[in-house]
């Protein structure tokens, strides 16, 4: 997308020279260090760790984290325009980038303690580990309130027990935000989020899931065993987990609206290319107006998909309440995702179908954002509570 400016909701937006820089840097990335090999390890379901630590080297995971914690001190525009262009190519790392900024570096810029900040926030910043959010638990997914791992509090340190599901980074990780209950009759106030580091006795990671889409993100249980987590990696006062579980997650909902407009997005670029390439019935694909009207709606959906991640992202910047914007994001701009890379596939014919062509990836890498960081059914909820205030 070139420079332009919008007007939404009193929002006079305007893509700056800097946000340019860094759209241009993102997708020379993502077109020379992650297309190269990126359906090899898709089917492979293999984990980006040398794409990953570029990431990290060019400023990718920690792109709103504070310099003085070694971060690119970026407002949130910039990073859901790189988002989207890595989106593009390869959502397995994107999904990588978006947890540790959207959730675990941003939640402990904003909460975490000083020493905190310093022990984790610096090293996940430069990407020489990364984070893993650790709230879905086997009967605790859209229900985040049903936290069944406890911490239980022994002075100066929890003993934590339980299993956590579904958790992105769960096996390559070095510092986990885990949710548990330490104060079961208070319910979602007695919930606490604790700083996890890998290797701690008690702490096992589970197999790897096979997954339809995103295979090369490592996607695991994590079990804890009776597992000593100091009372210093706390974050934040006692009870507070559930609000900064909940407070992380509006923000990630913007991370995960830009990869689902960054796959729907390399999907069309896909299928336009290939309409003026492929030939039928004597002339290109494209001058058939069959898919003209295809390619037309693809389009306009894309940029209407854009436009609401973008407003999400500036309404942030500027300290504003986002909740519901991000909501509408994430919904639409998932929605858009499927239908559009099914429609790829079909402006592909018979060639959508394989591997070579790119796009049946996008199209199963498209699901997910309907239903990880808050499904299509909890956003519809956020956005009717919204209403309703």
């Amino acid at each position: 997308m070139s420079s332009s400016t919008l007007d939404l909701s009193g929002l006079n937006f305007n893509l700056t020279e800097e946000h340019l820089a860094v759209q241009e840097a993102a997708r020379d990335f993502a077109q020379t260090e992650l297309l190269p090999g990126v359906i090899e390890r898709d089917t492979a379901a293999k984990f980006p760790t040398e794409q990953v630590r570029r990431m990290g080297e060019l400023g990718f995971l920690g792109m709103m984290v504070s310099p003085d914690y070694g971060g690119g001190g970026m407002d949130t525009v910039s990073y859901v325009i790189a988002m989207e262009e890595i989106s593009k190519v390869d959502a397995s790392c994107s999904v990588v980038m978006s947890v540790n900024n959207s959730l675990v570096c941003w939640g402990l810029e904003a909460f975490g303690t000083e020493e905190q900040k310093q022990k984790y926030l610096t090293r996940l910043a430069a990407g020489e580990i990364i984070g893993a959010f650790c709230l879905s638990e086997p009967e605790a997914g859209s229900d985040a309130t049903s936290q069944h791992t406890t911490a239980i509090d022994h002075g100066g340190h929890y003993i934590l027990n339980g299993t956590k599901n579904w958790i992105t980074n769960g096996g390559s990780a070095g510092a986990y935000l885990v949710m548990a209950q330490t104060d079961v009759e208070k319910k979602h106030r007695g919930i606490n989020c604790l700083i996890v580091e890998k290797g701690l006795d008690g702490f096992v990671v589970g197999k790897k899931e096979d997954k339809m889409g995103i295979r090369a993100s490592d996607t695991h249980s994590l079990m804890f065993t009776d597992v000593h987590v100091p009372k210093e990696n706390r974050i934040g006062d006692d009870g507070f987990g559930f609000k900064f579980a909940m407070s992380t997650l509006n923000g990630g909902r913007i991370g995960i609206a830009a990869q689902a407009l960054g796959i729907a997005s390399g999907a069309y670029e896909l299928a336009l290319a290939y309409s003026q390439e492929r030939q039928s019935f004597g002339k290109k694909i494209f001058e058939h107006q069959a898919i003209q009207f295809k390619l037309a709606e693809m389009a306009t959906k894309i940029e209407a998909a854009r436009l609401l991640v973008y407003k999400a992202a500036r309404l942030k910047d500027e300290h504003k309440d986002y909740v519901q914007a991000a909501a509408m994001a994430k919904l639409f701009a998932s929605d858009v995702a499927m239908w559009a890379t099914t429609e790829a596939v079909q402006i592909h014919g018979g060639y959508g179908y394989v591997k070579e062509y790119h796009v049946e990836r996008l199209m199963r890498d498209a699901k997910i954002t309907q239903i990880y960081e808050g499904t299509s059914e909890i956003q519809k909820l956020v956005i009717a509570r919204e209403l309703l205030k």
